[in-house]
């Protein structure tokens, strides 16, 4: 509450100082490239919970803000040791603060996590993933703003030091991106702390400004198509997965019920009936199959998913693009089993098919789904069912984190009964003898596998 009461007083005093800023400055864009705008690689160790350009929307940008100062009589390295002792020492803390939320008493160091605070609901976590004696990088944690990562350095000698801040960031969602690159509200800001970070370093320095601040701007456009897994970025983010843990215990699933906050939801939808028996050859029941072993249930215009289709299911990881009202977010989950087995319920023999999955570090949940396809013997009768259990998981970006309470369960609802929708429709036009591709449209991949009809189909569920 104290920090919020401070929000319209912070905004106010920021866009004061922003309309009367007198530095002269002198800003640069220009058509930047992945090749040589990409940031540098994360040390070794460094990738969990990181935000990376990948994890983002929008273009990517490259920046460079730039101070020359003659003479200070400061080393290269002196500013640099007064920032990892102080990182607020530089920053204009009417309108942002670093506070330590991780790591020790001392000097900034490795592995160290702060919170910047700013004026409005939107406090970026940063983690410390380089520190030399000249420089220090940061990159973005899941609930920031941007996705990416931003170094200082300091260069020169005692005569002529140059200080610069670089970052290489995308909008951590379309939220984001809609602040930052549509109506250039999150950018101006972003200039303004970086401006007034330059002109505090001179005086730090305690030596001459050597002409006008430089801002330069490469700016990469997003590509088309980058959620297929052909795509690099989508691959990437995708591969990055692998290194993600878990965001709940597992070990403490039996105790996820309802009494203990948890949503434990059941959906069962009836598909065309068989012959009593066994399974049928490209009957009801192993259509059904199919298309939940390739997320084709899924409704594209809710959730689109990313995998590797050439690795067994039981070893996918899975990267999901939640889609709301024009915004993405971008998830990750593990196939955590795949069963097939004849079981009795109620004196009834019914045969399984099904596989689960289970919610990574950065997804906005934390739980596990199951998806089944199950046939009962004495009948024929077949049917899908989805097992939910889960909860919001600590989400810290406040905006997401809000709406996600008012408008998260409505999409899971929603996401289920289309699921069950289409599962039926799909498994109906299969069944028909309908050629070719599903009659809801879906996104292509650039990795194909062979469909039943033998024909090369681009493949994403």
């Amino acid at each position: 509450m104290a920090t919020a009461a401070s929000w319209p007083f912070g905004i106010a005093l920021t866009s004061w100082n922003y309309m009367w800023r007198t530095t002269p400055i002198k800003r640069m864009e220009e058509i930047g490239s992945t090749r040589h705008d990409s940031p540098p690689p994360l040390p070794s160790g460094m990738e969990t919970e990181i935000q990376r350009p990948e994890d983002g929307v929008g273009p990517l940008f490259h920046r460079r803000y730039v101070i020359r100062i003659q003479g200070s009589g400061l080393s290269a390295g002196e500013p640099m040791t007064r920032l990892r002792a102080d990182l607020n020492a530089v920053v204009p803390t009417e309108f942002a603060r670093f506070l330590k939320v991780r790591g020790g008493d001392g000097p900034l160091s490795i592995g160290d996590e702060y919170v910047v605070r700013m004026p409005g609901p939107w406090d970026g976590p940063v983690r410390v993933v380089e520190v030399t004696e000249v420089s220090l990088r940061l990159a973005t944690l899941e609930g920031h703003l941007e996705a990416g990562q931003i170094e200082f350095r300091s260069d020169g000698d005692r005569e002529h030091l140059v200080f610069s801040i670089e970052s290489w960031a995308r909008s951590a969602d379309r939220l984001s991106n809609l602040l930052y690159h549509q109506l250039r509200m999150a950018k101006e800001t972003q200039l303004h702390m970086w401006i007034s970070v330059l002109e505090r370093v001179g005086r730090l320095a305690n030596g001459t400004r050597n002409g006008p601040l430089r801002i330069e701007t490469r700016r990469i456009e997003a590509e088309e198509g980058a959620h297929v897994l052909g795509h690099p970025e989508a691959r990437s983010a995708l591969d990055a997965l692998h290194s993600r843990a878990l965001n709940f215990d597992l070990g403490q699933l039996e105790h996820f019920t309802p009494d203990n906050g948890w949503e434990v939801d059941d959906y069962c939808r009836s598909l065309p009936p068989e012959r009593p028996g066994s399974p049928v050859g490209n009957g009801s029941w192993e259509r059904a199959r199919r298309l939940i072993q390739d997320y084709e249930f899924a409704d594209p215009a809710i959730v689109r998913a990313v995998y590797h289709p050439d690795r067994p299911l039981e070893q996918r990881d899975m990267l999901l693009e939640l889609r709301f009202w024009g915004l993405r977010f971008s998830v990750g989950v593990r196939v955590a089993g795949v069963h097939d087995d004849t079981r009795t319920v109620a004196g009834r023999q019914v045969r399984v098919w099904g596989w689960s999955y289970l919610t990574l570090q950065g997804h906005l949940e934390m739980g596990q789904m199951d998806y089944e396809v199950w046939k009962w013997m004495d009948t024929g009768e077949v049917e899908f069912r989805i097992h939910r259990v889960s909860r919001p998981a600590a989400i810290r970006n406040p905006l997401v984190r809000l709406g996600f309470r008012f408008f998260g369960r409505r999409k899971q609802i929603e996401f289920a009964r289309h699921a069950c929708d289409r599962m039926e429709a799909l498994t109906a036009a299969a069944l028909a003898g309908t050629p070719g591709r599903s009659p809801v449209p879906r996104v292509a991949d650039a990795l194909s596998v062979e469909p039943a009809s033998g024909e090369m189909e681009p493949r994403l569920g």
